[in-house]
């Protein structure tokens, strides 16, 4: 009896000691239990996409030791890697045709069975792959600065001076500029999305079809963060541009209206004050990453582009320009990293999905590893058939620029798998052209023999043409303050078989006389954005009336375009220059367009018989600006300097 009492005894202590260890347990893991951590990005994911896989990028202290599980139907953990710092773990993960769309916890236990978990989501995709349509020859795109354009939030002005919350509820504090000054072209000015969301209807009415704003992204960078190209966090929006719901927001409402929304993003680099330059996941994270970490001298860039193309180039030249750092603040994306690589390719598709895209416009896209390029473009137009993107390449040369673009005939066989490229080399042929006096080889054959080039270009209609941008001296100023010049160069680009972009202001002559190519002074603020301001571009007030001429000769030709399937796609036929004037036509079934320029200051008769393959003569024609009649007859007699623009589309 006394036996069994014992073992009786016994089993009780045993049994309250496990109780007392489980409870212990249970308390241990609650307490140490976290509904997110760090970092994961992306910060969610999607459905139903053509490649299952997703990589995750996990940032939280120590998290290299721990071991992760997934339990939701259709989602797999197929590898996790481990990096060099123990703050990262990289997981690869299949989601496969039939998952749906939930939450479900990733879970993180060690060896000593301290457990984290953190809520990831996958959402449904919101439409059809096929039905993200990018922009095209169609299209006219209007390039802003947000921190110039308009200012309809002062309250983020200063982004979180005060620790706040962002839609995340993640807090953002102590933004590293946080002046507002107006009269320093190198600080912030206040712009925001909402400034630009706000103005859609100005945008609209001037006959803009697409929007291609500067980045958005995270710029926390000490000084000169307005532009955006220092990006600091690929998945946040800047606070002192506004949050991810107003950038949502300017997206639905562009779409209304039956405006796309392009967003710039950058590959090459990050800004210096990127979270992870503090932790870098492996040793090769960045390029030249030995030199920043022991602070030794920073390789930059050599800025050698045609060493991509140069069947010469030296070894050191190519990786000079491939791998270094763009400028001193500007760490240099280490593309070859796979993970790296897989990062960006993420980030890209998640912005499209998150924001409902209609094109990329890609910076300085021959400074990254370029068969990244070839993959990271291939890898969107797989998901997004009709989608679009523009990679910047800053050349002079129709030989470069054609190189990038998809359908190349490259003579090593490489494919960039990109839409188009932006065409710097007949921006400047069309200044040069307007600009030189008139002879054999100079003056309006310059624009003529530009177009001649097209040959070489896969698709000319998508190549991306401007008469300026947020780097370039605005047009009137590289015209010399020509009226007439302007107005020819901007319907010069809007004419021939491209797609066109304007940048902001440019419709009101806005220039940089003061001191030519300055940054700063080129990224003016729009006049009207801010309140209090005292001229008004948006309605007209206190403009002058060389601004308002612009203004409205841009507005009428922009929305004749909107309707123009000769200008869209039609054939082009350009004749040479003759007596200081430039004829082109673009046609399309019975529409016929004529753009004539004129550069002679005296009145001048042109006869028309030499236009006769055509087929105009006895047709009667539309100006689109004047909207007078004219019929085409013998002759045409030109009684002042300038631009004409016909149509036999008669309204």
């Amino acid at each position: 009896m006394k036996l069994l009492k014992n073992i009786l005894l016994i089993c009780l202590v045993f049994l309250f000691s496990c109780k007392s260890e489980e409870s212990k347990e249970h308390i241990s893991e609650v307490a140490i239990t976290q509904t997110s951590l760090e970092k994961v990005e992306p910060p969610n994911w999607f459905v139903d996409f053509k490649d299952t896989s997703l990589q995750l990028l996990v940032k939280e202290p120590n998290i290299g030791q721990f071991t992760p599980s997934i339990s939701y139907e259709g989602v797999s953990i197929e590898k996790v890697h481990k990096a060099k710092s123990k703050n990262y773990l990289f997981i690869d993960l299949n989601i496969n045709k039939q998952t749906k769309p939930g939450k479900f916890d990733i879970a993180f236990i060690d060896k000593n069975g301290t457990r984290k978990t953190h809520t990831y989501e996958l959402k449904s995709r919101e439409k059809l792959a096929d039905n993200y349509v990018g922009f095209n020859s169609s299209d006219v795109l209007y390039l802003i600065t947000p921190d110039r354009f308009a200012n309809a939030d002062p309250t983020n002005d200063l982004g979180s001076k005060t620790s706040k919350a962002n839609e995340n509820g993640e807090s953002i504090h102590f933004l590293k500029e946080n002046n507002i000054n107006r009269n320093d072209d190198y600080a912030r000015h206040g712009g925001d999305i909402k400034g630009i969301t706000n103005h859609l209807e100005y945008i609209y009415d001037m006959g803009f079809t697409a929007i291609w704003s500067c980045p958005l992204l995270m710029n926390d960078m000490p000084r000169q963060s307005y532009h955006g190209y220092a990006i600091t966090d690929l998945y946040k929006i800047d606070p002192r541009f506004g949050t991810l719901a107003d950038f949502r927001e300017l997206a639905d409402k562009a779409r209304e209206k039956g405006i796309k929304l392009i967003m710039d993003q950058v590959a090459n680099h990050c800004g210096s004050e990127h979270w992870w330059m503090k932790d870098l996941p492996f040793k090769d994270w960045v390029n030249y990453q030995e030199n920043f970490e022991n602070k030794g001298a920073l390789i930059t860039s050599n800025h050698r582009r045609t060493s991509n193309q140069d069947i010469y180039a030296s070894k050191k030249d190519k990786q000079e320009m491939a791998d270094g750092w763009f400028v001193a603040t500007m760490p240099d994306l280490n593309q070859k990293n796979p993970f790296m690589a897989k990062y960006i390719i993420q980030n890209s598709i998640w912005w499209i999905e998150t924001i409902g895209l209609s094109g990329i416009r890609q910076d300085t896209y021959p400074y990254s590893d370029k068969q990244f390029m070839s993959d990271w473009a291939g890898a969107i137009m797989n998901e997004y058939p009709n989608f679009s993107i523009v990679g910047e390449e800053w050349s002079y040369n129709p030989l470069l620029i054609g190189y990038w673009q998809k359908g190349a005939n490259n003579r090593d066989g490489y494919e960039s798998n990109l839409t188009a490229t932006m065409d710097f080399a007949m921006q400047r042929k069309v200044v040069e052209a307007l600009n030189e006096t008139e002879s054999w080889d100079t003056g309006l054959v310059k624009m003529y023999e530009g177009l001649a080039n097209d040959f070489h270009y896969a698709s000319p209609k998508d190549m991306l043409v401007f008469p300026d941008n947020h780097d370039m001296s605005r047009i009137y100023t590289q015209l010399n303050g020509d009226l007439e010049n302007t107005k020819m160069a901007l319907s010069m680009y809007l004419i021939m078989p491209r797609t066109p972009q304007i940048y902001y202001g440019t419709e009101i002559l806005m220039n940089d006389f003061k001191k030519p190519g300055d940054h700063g002074l080129i990224r003016t603020d729009f006049p009207g954005g801010w309140q209090g301001d005292n001229i008004n571009a948006f309605t007209g007030e206190g403009l002058e009336a060389a601004q308002k001429d612009m203004q409205s000769f841009l507005k009428k030709f922009l929305n004749f375009r909107k309707n123009s399937k000769a200008i869209h796609e039609g054939k082009t036929v350009h004749f040479a220059p003759f007596k200081g004037t430039y004829f082109l036509f673009r046609i399309k079934d019975d529409e016929v367009v004529v753009h004539i320029i004129n550069k002679n200051k005296k009145p001048i008769t042109i006869d028309l018989k030499r236009y006769s393959e055509i087929g105009l003569s006895g047709k009667t024609l539309q100006n689109v600006v004047t909207e007078e009649d004219f019929k085409w007859g013998d002759s045409i007699e030109l009684s002042q300097k300038g631009v004409i623009l016909l149509t036999t589309k008669l309204n």
